[in-house]
């Protein structure tokens, strides 16, 4: 089995890029890859009649927070990015120009009274921080002072737009943690959670913190050196019981995008059950992982050379994505966080 990032390489135009989501959202495109046969082009509405009833839908409702502070220590700029909140009320952060930080620096935040002390300096561009406020203050914080964390990808030569945060956020969105979008969740319109209601599509919720992680690229060329980011994620006893049960009556998991899957994967022991969840995790699934608990995932369409590319290759087959992103490609769906959309069946032993 391979161990070279470049085997999960491919060539998109720019063009294939989508700058702004679908409207409306279920309007997306849809790829369907079965585990044998054709690739189906479908779009978003039609996933209820891709589904059987008793199935269950597990979504990720973080909702994001506008993570993103330019900082000063004294004279010089420094680039904050949230990446998650620890046990003890710090903040792991990356920084831009984090080389400049020492311990005990404190940092201002324009004409914000609100502070943060470095804690301490990791050796990737990573600082923990602590802020003089917590809780709501915190909150109010951010919101006067924090922009939106888009994609690179995304163009927005002048920061994040109004439309962006309306657009940058799914209809399951409820617990505020997240850097960035569970983008797959995007797609979700009150007409489709109706429709996926009236098919008999069980819908559960948990919560995964999509870190500041998920925008690093890999920076090295072995798939074996890349170490995953940790992310926050909670499965509370009422899901894993209600996912549970669905599962045992004969229904298939579907995961709503890769932070979804990653975390009911972590979650899941050896024989197939979900557990309670509350805690970190670092999961990094890449071909020749053995599925536990996701039969279905629907995500959107990834990076080259990225980690999701790798997760989607392990569980859809590594060939057989390889022709589904060819064919979409050449059939113009649109990629990455505002683009189309594709349900994956599981399809395991297709290895590089």
């Amino acid at each position: 089995m391979t161990d070279l990032v470049s085997d999960f390489d491919f060539t998109l135009p720019p063009t294939s890029i989508a700058d702004h989501p679908a409207r409306p959202r279920d309007s997306a495109r849809l790829l369907d890859v079965p585990e044998a046969g054709p690739f189906i082009d479908r779009h978003v509405r039609d996933l209820p009649g891709c589904l059987r009833a008793g199935d269950i839908l597990v979504a990720n409702d973080t909702a994001v927070i506008p993570a993103q502070l330019a900082a000063m220590r004294g004279e010089a700029k420094i680039g904050i990015t949230l990446d998650r909140i620890l046990p003890d009320g710090s903040w792991h952060v990356l920084a831009r120009n984090a080389r400049r930080l020492r311990p005990g620096d404190t940092l201002t935040f324009g004409r914000s009274p609100v502070t943060a002390q470095v804690i301490s300096r990791g050796d990737a561009g990573d600082v923990t921080l602590r802020f003089s406020a917590e809780g709501a203050a915190f909150d109010q914080f951010l919101h006067d002072a924090g922009k939106l964390a888009l994609p690179p990808y995304i163009a927005r030569p002048d920061g994040p737009t109004e439309e962006d945060r309306r657009d940058y956020s799914t209809i399951f969105a409820q617990h505020r943690g997240a850097v960035a979008a569970p983008t797959a969740g995007l797609h979700f319109t009150p007409d489709l959670l109706a429709a996926l209601d009236r098919a008999g599509v069980i819908r559960q919720t948990l919560t995964l913190h999509v870190g500041a992680g998920t925008f690093l690229p890999m920076r090295s060329d072995q798939i074996s050196a890349h170490r995953m980011h940790a992310e926050r994620g909670t499965i509370s006893p009422h899901a894993a019981q209600r996912i549970n049960a669905a599962r045992a009556a004969g229904g298939r998991i579907i995961a709503v995008g890769t932070t979804s899957l990653r975390l009911l994967e972590s979650a899941t022991d050896e024989n197939g059950i979900v557990h309670p969840f509350h805690g970190e995790t670092a999961i990094f699934i890449r071909p020749g992982y053995r599925f536990r608990a996701v039969d279905m995932l629907l995500t959107n369409f990834h990076l080259p050379r990225s980690t999701l590319f790798m997760l989607v290759c392990a569980f859809g087959g590594y060939h057989r994505m390889q022709a589904a992103y060819a064919h979409a490609i050449a059939s113009g769906y649109r990629f990455y966080s505002y683009g189309d959309a594709c349900l994956l069946h599981r399809t395991e032993g297709d290895l590089p």
